[in-house]
């Protein structure tokens, strides 16, 4: 009886010596084992112009968007508070001053953006620049040949480095049409009609929607570049 019961005391006592569970062998990919300086440089500064492409984004929609429509609320705001006003009547002066310098810097912000986005144009510049650099040392000393082979699946050294500039027009684009849309805005006289059309282009950025990163680059990396996997 006692022995059929000690079934039921509960677990037996664990071996000290458990049996190791085998963890499948899963081999690393030939490229790490192959990888050059020049493979490293290239993802370093692939990810380094997606960061920027990021940066980019944000400040165009977040900050520099922020400040289109705050603007415009406060040019609609002081335009209703005028039309209630009686024939002949004058409006309170510091209300109206107090608007304007509200309004003026949210203009100086929208500038703010412009320069920084600039800065981020030219920062996209240098990277493709020195990856041209890049290139002509690794053909200096390994010859064409090498530089057209394949670095991790399908795309060479000279792939990514010739088709890389292709990549500014887009963001040039981009920065113009920021530009020009600030300019439109800065008349205090601007109807509201207009500035809904300014806001609705400046959010949907068409240039960057076409042929930005995300648009582009990002699906390529993932699939060409080895360990493309850096937080965004």
């Amino acid at each position: 009886m006692s022995s059929r019961l000690a079934s039921f005391r509960g677990p037996s006592t664990p071996s000290s010596s458990p049996v190791a569970v085998r963890q499948p062998n899963t081999p690393s990919s030939p490229s790490r084992f192959s990888e050059l300086p020049h493979h490293r440089t290239l993802r370093s500064q692939l990810l380094e112009l997606r960061n920027v492409a990021y940066e980019w984004d944000e400040r165009v929609s977040e900050q520099g968007l922020k400040a289109v429509s705050s603007l415009i609320d406060a040019r609609t705001e002081l335009d209703n508070e005028l039309a209630v006003l009686s024939s002949g009547r004058q409006p309170a002066y510091p209300i109206v001053l107090e608007k304007l310098r509200f309004m003026e810097s949210r203009i100086e912000e929208l500038h703010e953006v412009i320069r920084r986005l600039d800065k981020l144009f030219q920062k996209m510049v240098k990277i493709i620049k020195s990856l041209e650099v890049l290139l002509h040392e690794v053909h200096k000393t390994k010859g064409w040949k090498f530089v057209e082979e394949p670095l991790w699946v399908t795309w060479s050294l000279e792939k990514f480095v010739t088709k890389l500039p292709y990549i500014l027009k887009p963001y040039r684009h981009s920065l113009e049409m920021c530009i020009d849309l600030a300019e439109q805005l800065r008349p205090h006289d601007v109807t509201f009609e207009e500035s809904r059309h300014i806001v609705a282009q400046w959010q949907a950025q068409p240039h960057l929607a076409q042929g930005g990163w995300d648009a582009v680059w990002e699906d390529i990396c993932a699939v060409e570049v080895d360990r493309w996997n850096a937080p965004r």
